[in-house]
């Protein structure tokens, strides 16, 4: 139901009619200042009365407050310029005006849910959407799409997991809708979307001495062997650790082999014979091992979402909506202490 969306309905002039809308005719034009709009919440509020016959029962179906039901009916008479209903202090009834009302308004809304299946449909009909992912132990895309994929349900997603650097190759000639990263080495053919500041912390063994802090400075590192990426999969997310390091002091002892997956760097860090600096939205996938925040000063790895510049598809345009409104939602911009760039 797409009944909380802030859409002005103008009724047809033969509903006008039936709700009592008075015509104001210049020869043969009607005055179109007397049709009624309305945001279609309203109408779906009014509904919900209409059915429940008590403001109590209504406000809880809908999960707002019997007040502000109250008033954004109250509203809908205002526009209409009719009353709708009859209140006393125990007692919710429709007017005639409001009878006829409600079947024009049930009609309006269930117009409204499927010219949106329509649209899903018509999406979901296109290419499939060829989504870039890093690691699959990185949650911040997968909730992203299952997002769109809730909006889409007909949209089919491929995920390919591939390096940034590989995805801004993908992007550029048309491999890739879209990808996540940081942006920092995009080239000018690639767009993006900053949407997470992502706390970056250590991952230690569980017998380390670190796993006894709550958090732990950047500048202690020096004392220990960091295992960094494959330079090739991850030169972006190298060279953030390398400056966090250089910031606070030190350039770090980096351990000498080398992985391809985050679960493969927890091996080693299980093992201890390293540790490894991740940020927190891949932890809950690692087990065997303890990931404590890094502080003075603390750093956030910076996700964004990727497209190519040119690539101006509703399908894209999907996906940034939906990374905008969870980056929101969950406040994933929202730091403190030193801001990543």
């Amino acid at each position: 139901m797409l009944a909380s969306a802030r859409l002005r309905i103008y009724l047809p002039w033969t509903s006008a009619v039936l709700i009592g809308v008075q015509r104001t005719e210049v020869g043969d034009e009607l005055d179109t200042g007397l049709a009624a709009g309305m945001e279609l919440r309203q109408l779906h509020y009014f509904v919900t009365l209409a059915e429940e016959l008590h403001f109590g029962r209504a406000a809880e179906r809908e999960h707002i407050v019997q007040s502000a039901l109250s008033q954004q009916v109250q509203r809908l008479e205002r526009e209409l310029g009719v009353r709708l209903l009859e209140r006393s202090t125990h007692h919710v009834s429709l007017t005639a005006a409001g009878a006829v009302f409600l079947v024009e308004a049930r009609q309006i809304l269930a117009h409204v849910d499927r010219a949106a299946a329509a649209a899903r449909r018509a999406t979901g009909a296109a290419a499939p959407l060829r989504v870039g992912i890093i690691d699959a132990s990185y949650d911040s895309m997968p909730q992203i799409l299952q997002e769109v994929q809730a909006r889409y349900p007909g949209l089919v997603i491929h995920q390919v997991e591939a390096s940034v650097p590989e995805q801004y190759q993908r992007l550029t000639d048309g491999r890739l809708d879209v990808g996540i990263g940081r942006a920092t080495l995009a080239p000018p053919q690639v767009a993006s979307l900053l949407f997470r500041q992502d706390p970056l912390g250590v991952l230690v063994p569980s017998g380390h001495r670190f796993a006894e802090v709550d958090s732990i400075p950047v500048a202690v590192l020096a004392q220990e062997p960091l295992l960094l990426a494959e330079e090739v999969q991850a030169p972006e997310f190298n060279q953030f650790t390398v400056e966090m390091c250089r910031t606070a002091g030190f350039t770090p002892t980096v351990y000498g082999g080398t992985v391809e997956s985050i679960r493969a760097a927890a091996d080693l860090v299980a093992q201890g014979r390293c540790l490894y600096c991740v940020p927190s939205s891949c932890i809950a996938a690692l087990p065997g091992t303890i990931w404590r925040p890094l502080t003075e000063p603390a750093s956030y790895y910076p996700w964004s979402v990727l497209w190519r510049a040119s690539q101006t598809s509703a399908r894209v345009r999907a996906v940034v909506s939906c990374a905008r409104a969870m980056s929101q939602r969950l406040g994933w911009l929202t730091t403190t202490g030193q801001m990543a760039h």
